[in-house]
């Protein structure tokens, strides 16, 4: 049999099936999903079976591509249904989504949802109901048994404990905080296993949104409240008739192995929209959906062509972020598009760089609420300096604005696209003026990802990850720029805002006992309070002072850790690095810091 991807598993399924478990066979559960990951499997329709051994076949029945029931997966063993395999195997699959649920509908182990005449209830607009603090509280516990596990101890049956409190969350209508529940099991997952994709970054982040939604939930009030709730799902509103210009088409690449493009296009008042198409498929998708025809009414055009032209859009519907949704009553017909220099496209170099850093760290800061609209892109007039070598590998340096330096980066490293060729060609031909789109990279100086510019010889424009420059584009070069050793820049060049930061990450692989044993941190206090940093250095104390702290009983034998006050500690820190960091990175777009 050959190996195939085990189907996702509503995380309700893996909950109950872990709780089920007697606690002998919890203690087992880790070691027997690490052996069934290694077994062979092979997929027969909606069933996908995995030779547990010679004599033995689990099976997991997904139709419609999810195992939804407890009663989907069974397992020949002699100990069935009771045996550690099913257990196992739901939780070697990957996580699903599923739909929110009706709150009425009952569930294992979830209280009954409050009456909707009780002013405290879920569907008053005011407060939080006691069934939503509830499912909060048990999020919180969760994500708080994470941090003082760690990855290493966070096994099967701590990531069962959040897939339940994520499913009584979904049913108590807080899909944000259910969200950030199932992206830490995904990460953890990720960790446990090796994946090459895994960043420890990714995980605190998520830890936090999960540690910092779940608190607000018993705090906020009217529209925060709201946005602290969530969407169930991306909502859609009409949009009536839009004339939109295309600006240009990149190619979306995952770790996951989905593949795709997405294509950007401004309305006549400027506003920002997206087309995309993204599936199952890695680099080579990318590469050919960009020839094929828009999802969007009865346009022919290419999602390459759009980057280029023009639609008229009637009965569109727009989700907050600003993608464009492909239902049935959608009206679309080519038209005539923008040089970017024409109006309405013009107008979006127009904004002071600084400007457009604020609206920008606005949408891609890590904590925001969702939905906020916007867009992470920037839209500058440069002048090409050259290349630089960084730490981190080799950058294009430019000229903006007021002369502020930026640096300008790959968006992907795939040779498979073209944004490293391009991105070399560029850095050969300094003097060259071009107008760009880029990705804000938050950073301590002025740093983006190069998406689209327009091209070299003044006609057109070019995509940088799929349109690959020929040297003949360039014009000839100037006189070489020659360029002094490049500094950081910014309020925040020599920051030591990373001594709290790296003490924040180092709690999630090992849990709070190794933040705990660091001893003395006095100079590192010392060295943040020189650099005007008060409130970190006092976060760090705390946060050190909480995981090494253990009281003892009258007898002299350990109490149980506080692991509530060492994740609010946590969250604190985490939460004030990554404001300062958005911070700092602000300033560095400001005039002042020009070079």
């Amino acid at each position: 049999m050959t190996a195939v991807q085990l189907p996702p598993v509503a995380p309700e399924v893996t909950a109950t099936l872990v709780e089920d478990l007697s606690p002998r066979l919890r203690k087992r559960l880790d070691a027997t999903v690490t052996k069934l990951g290694a077994r062979p499997t092979h997929r027969d329709g909606d069933t996908v079976t995995i030779a547990v051994d010679d004599e033995t076949e689990l099976r997991l029945h997904a139709p419609g591509g999810v195992v939804a029931t407890v009663d989907a997966i069974t397992c020949g063993c002699l100990l069935a249904p009771a045996c550690v395999h099913r257990a196992a195997a739901a939780c070697a699959a990957p996580t699903a989504d599923p739909a929110p649920e009706p709150a009425d509908r009952p569930s294992r182990a979830v209280p009954e949802p409050a009456s909707a005449t009780d002013p405290g209830s879920a569907s008053s607009p005011e407060m939080a109901g006691p069934a939503q603090r509830a499912a909060a509280d048990a999020l919180w516990s969760a994500g708080a048994a994470v941090l003082e596990a760690g990855v290493d101890g966070a096994g099967a049956v701590t990531q069962s404990t959040l897939l339940r409190a994520a499913h009584t969350a979904r049913l108590r209508h807080l899909p944000r905080a259910a969200g950030a529940a199932l992206s830490v099991v995904t990460l953890l997952r990720a960790a446990r296993t090796g994946d090459p994709s895994y960043r420890t970054a990714d995980l605190v982040t998520a830890l936090a949104e999960l540690l910092g939604t779940a608190h607000r939930v018993g705090t906020a009030s009217g529209a925060e409240l709201a946005a602290v709730r969530g969407a169930a799902r991306r909502p859609y509103s009409p949009g009536g008739s839009l004339r939109l210009y295309g600006l240009f088409t990149e190619p979306v690449v995952t770790d996951s192995g989905h593949g795709g493009v997405r294509t950007w296009v401004a309305g006549s008042d400027g506003r920002l929209c997206t087309v995309g198409d993204v599936a199952p498929g890695g680099v080579g998708r990318a590469l050919g959906v960009a020839d094929r025809a828009v999802r969007l009414g009865d346009s022919a055009l290419t999602h390459r062509e759009l980057g280029r032209a023009g639609l008229a859009v009637s009965g569109a519907t727009v989700s907050p972020d600003g993608r464009l949704g492909a239902g049935k009553g959608v009206k679309a017909v080519t038209a005539r598009g923008a040089a970017w220099t024409e109006p309405p496209l013009a107008a979006l170099w127009e904004t002071p760089p600084s400007e457009q850093a604020a609206r920008a760290l606005r949408s891609a800061s890590r904590y925001a609420d969702p939905d906020g609209g916007g867009s992470d892109l920037l839209f500058l007039d440069v002048e090409l300096l050259g290349a630089v070598r960084e730490s981190g590998g080799t950058c294009l340096l430019a000229r903006c604005e007021g002369g502020m330096w930026v640096r300008l980066t790959v968006a992907d490293d795939d040779p498979a696209l073209a944004h490293r060729d391009n991105l070399t060609l560029l850095a050969a031909a300094p003097g060259t003026r071009l107008r760009i789109i880029g990705r804000l990279v938050p950073a301590l100086h002025p740093r983006l990802t190069l998406l689209a510019c327009s091209h070299p010889t003044g006609e057109g424009t070019i995509d940088l990850g799929l349109d690959r420059l020929r040297r003949a584009d360039l014009p000839d070069p100037a006189a070489p720029v020659h360029l002094a050793p490049l500094q950081p820049e910014g309020s925040g060049a020599h920051s030591p805002l990373y001594l709290l930061e790296r003490r924040v990450e180092q709690t999630v692989p090992a849990g709070r006992a190794a933040l705990g044993m660091l001893g003395d941190v006095t100079a590192e206090t010392r060295r943040m309070r020189r650099a005007g940093l008060p409130t970190a250095a006092g976060l760090l104390t705390a946060l050190c002072t909480s995981a090494a702290q253990r009281d003892r009983d009258l007898f002299g034998r350990l109490l149980p850790a506080d692991t509530d006050g060492f994740a609010t500690y946590w969250l604190a820190a985490a939460r004030y690095t990554a404001d300062v960091a958005e911070s700092l990175c602000a300033a560095a777009w400001e005039p002042t810091q020009a070079r």
